[in-house]
């Protein structure tokens, strides 16, 4: 009878997945319970919603909470297991003929209370078994935690670098697009000097096309290596305790190192390259514009932090994306609505800053935050180190340099189009299509610093 109700018992703390004695167990919406790894790695591929693996009811991804009572009932059928382990001929004492029921956690072995107080062993850190067992688990899901928190992030950047390969590939195509043009407005008999710039951009990318491949695979393998480890400790994690003690400390070690070396995400960008007399030729329009009466805004619903959102990987724990900050935000004296201007506003050692032309619209209350939607800007946001560069309406990412010194800025409201220059290379960043607008529009000038 009390082994028909050891052996129900035992049944029913064991995994259906893994068909070892529950780890870490949580109860998904349905009832039933699973290790919490085995359904990580059951749903790894799964795309939402995902379904019980024993009854298929529909279940939450998120959000798995340990079942602290199985949790419980599981570390005292292994207790029990593991006294039964100790209580073998084999874990006796040789020298004392006592059960060997103390571990030393220096030499990472087990005594019995004699050998323990012996002078070998005096010094060294000492506790029962069953609670370095105990301890030993606890250290083991928590290092299963960051194996698959960083097989989480490894593809998220995998992911992200994919996308990438495609978004270069994309831009380039803009940049020659735009090169070309301005090169045929400008300088319609330069067709040599176009095409030098163009083929130069063109291998510049190619490089950074490389890169971003083998970036892809790094983080192919790394991911193999992730889940192999992964499964590696989930495995330890279901043998005796007995084994479990003596066998983890390596594991860890091996567990830490690959953690410590994961594939960061490449961060591309182009060369300003010069066209030659881009700059003279926009100064022909040039005008004096004085941007007064500086508004200072405090509020987190901003352009930069819209732009910092639209930018950063999932993953991304920098605390500046939300950040409330404060801003300062100017428009020029009057609207525009007919004839080319161009002006150029420095931005010294600015960090967040965003230059460009906005409707009338969106002045009725100066107090009021600039959103991207009807402000035609070029943005440009601190991602920790590194900066980027966007274009509103609509958001657009630019993979170039950050200009330093000035930036320009060329209105054509007949064309209805605006574009921004690199002032320093004499180099064009980005130029609206004709049409863009058609309706009056003021310069603005927001920045993070004066």
């Amino acid at each position: 009878m009390e082994s028909d109700i050891s052996q129900a018992f035992q049944k029913e703390l064991t995994c259906f997945l893994c068909l070892s004695c529950l780890t870490d167990p949580v109860t998904i919406s349905c009832g039933h319970s699973f290790c919490r790894a085995c359904l990580l790695l059951f749903w790894k591929d799964i795309q939402p919603p995902v379904q019980c693996p024993m009854c298929r009811e529909p279940s939450q991804k998120k959000d798995l909470t340990t079942n602290i009572v199985l949790k419980k009932l599981v570390f005292i059928a292994r207790k029990s297991s593991l006294m039964k382990d100790l209580s073998s001929e084999e874990q006796k004492c040789v020298t004392h003929k006592d059960t060997k029921r103390i571990f030393c956690a220096e030499k990472r072995i087990f005594l019995c209370q004699l050998c323990s107080n012996s002078h070998e062993h005096r010094g060294h850190r000492h506790c029962p078994i069953e609670a370095a067992a105990e301890d030993q688990i606890e250290r083991l899901l928590k290092q299963m935690a960051s194996i698959w928190e960083k097989i989480q992030e490894n593809q998220e950047n995998l992911e992200a670098e994919n996308r990438m390969t495609t978004l270069w590939m994309d831009y380039l195509t803009l940049r020659e697009e735009i090169t070309r043009t301005e090169y045929r407005t400008l300088h319609p008999l330069l067709c040599e000097e176009e095409e030098k710039h163009i083929e130069s951009m063109r291998k510049e990318s190619q490089c950074v096309l490389e890169k971003l491949r083998t970036s892809e695979a790094m983080m192919v393998q790394k991911s193999k290596e992730l889940r192999e480890m992964f499964q590696e400790l989930m495995a330890m994690s279901q043998k005796p305790y007995v084994v479990l003690l003596q066998s983890l400390n390596n594991m860890f070690r091996r567990s830490e190192s690959m953690q410590l070396s994961m594939p960061q995400a490449i961060k591309p960008e182009l060369n300003a390259l010069p066209i030659t007399g881009l700059t003279e030729s926009y100064r022909k329009f040039q005008v004096q514009i004085f941007f007064e009466n500086l508004t200072i805004i405090h509020h987190k619903i901003n352009v930069f932090n819209a732009m910092r959102r639209f930018s950063f990987r999932p993953h991304h724990k920098d605390t500046s994306v939300d950040s409330a900050g404060c801003y300062y935000a100017s428009w020029g004296p009057q609207s525009h609505i007919s004839g080319k201007y161009y002006w150029e506003i420095d931005l010294k050692d600015s960090w967040d800053w965003a230059v460009g032309v906005c409707k009338d619209s969106l002045l009725m209350n100066r107090s009021q935050v600039i959103e991207p939607e009807g402000a035609f800007l070029l943005v440009c946001v601190k991602e920790g180190n590194h900066y980027s560069l966007f274009t509103t309406c609509p958001v657009f990412q630019h993979y170039i340099e950050k200009p330093l010194g000035r930036v320009g800025v060329f209105l054509d409201c007949e064309e209805g189009c605006l574009s921004f220059l690199n002032v320093a290379k004499c180099s064009l960043i980005y130029k609206y299509p004709p049409g863009t607008f058609k309706h009056p529009v003021w310069p603005y000038f927001s920045t993070g610093e004066i």
